[in-house]
């Protein structure tokens, strides 16, 4: 993966959520490097715009761009799709990217927990909205950064929310949990066309999603210096994200969970089919999808 072939996704259009730093942003990079045409979906505009500059000088593909885009906010979503639709008609590929791991149990204006609504309820109505795109698309693809902390995480389809049972880093692995179920859920959806979808664990990655506290705080030093030990570095991290949206060898292939390039086990939770159905309709409700338009 170190040298892209620089044609492979000539002519695709590519979506990544939270492209402007991490492994979003090496995401970006290396498939702007192998010809997409990549739309950064980002919160902070003024950093996304920097980096788009960067991607566009270091890869020599102009067909970068930015759009605003909060996972946090029901109508920023809305809005989002609305305006991409207006610009593009097909979509190539999807990549959910987009995650934080530390909200301190606080809550969107949605009233979400921010940290599930940044993770998992953002990007399924964000997918869900997309859908006329991608099935309007020649074998379109869609990839949801989960993570192996999924292992450890709780759907209660009573508190999704994590209202009544808050505790440090349950929202992070339930939300990632909740994607793998949205993985398996859409994968099902989909089988009688030519989407697939599949997520991924990219490692245990050196960025800003592992920052706790406040900047410099002695106990983020340690719980950094700790992680240290195991971490990838954010372009290593980015490699099944490429591999998934670019490979001839995925083709087809569907409703998988991928580490390394390769399909991987998940959680003995995730054979739960009535809680993978309930929660998808717990999360149309929460979401408005029923009622959402994406004009």
């Amino acid at each position: 993966m170190s040298n892209p072939d620089t044609q492979a996704m000539q002519g695709k259009i590519v979506l990544v959520t939270g492209a402007n730093s991490g492994i979003g942003k090496e995401t970006a990079r290396g498939l702007a490097k192998m010809g997409a045409a990549v739309v950064m979906a980002c919160r902070n505009l003024t950093r996304a715009v920097s980096v788009c500059e960067a991607i566009k000088r270091e890869s020599g593909n102009a067909q970068i761009e930015v759009m605003q885009l909060d996972l946090t906010l029901l109508r920023s979503i809305r809005e989002f799709v609305s305006q991409f639709r207006r610009k593009y008609q097909r979509l190539n590929v999807l990549i959910n990217n987009a995650g934080i791991m530390c909200g301190g149990g606080g809550e969107t204006e949605d009233g979400f927990n921010i940290v599930m609504a940044t993770n998992y309820l953002g990007p399924f109505l964000l997918t869900n909205l997309l859908l006329p795109l991608l099935k309007q698309t020649p074998e379109a693809r869609i990839i949801n950064v989960s993570s192996v902390a999924h292992l450890w995480g709780r759907i209660d389809l009573n508190d999704l929310n994590l209202k009544k049972r808050f505790r440090f880093g349950g929202a992070y692995a339930s939300s990632k949990l909740a994607l793998i179920f949205f993985t398996q859920e859409l994968s099902e959806r989909l089988k009688q066309t030519d989407i697939t979808a599949n997520a991924l664990h990219p490692g245990i990655v050196a960025t800003d999603i592992y920052r706790i506290g406040p900047k410099g705080s002695w106990y983020q030093a340690v719980f950094r210096k700790m992680l240290s030990l195991v971490m990838i570095s954010p372009q290593d991290g980015a490699q099944t994200s490429i591999y998934l949206a670019s490979s001839d060898d995925v083709r087809g292939v569907t409703g998988k969970y991928f580490y390394k390039l390769n399909p991987s086990f998940v959680s003995p939770k995730c054979r739960n089919i009535q809680l993978q159905k309930g929660l998808w309709q717990l999360s149309e409700n929460l979401t408005g999808l029923s009622d959402a338009s994406p004009g």
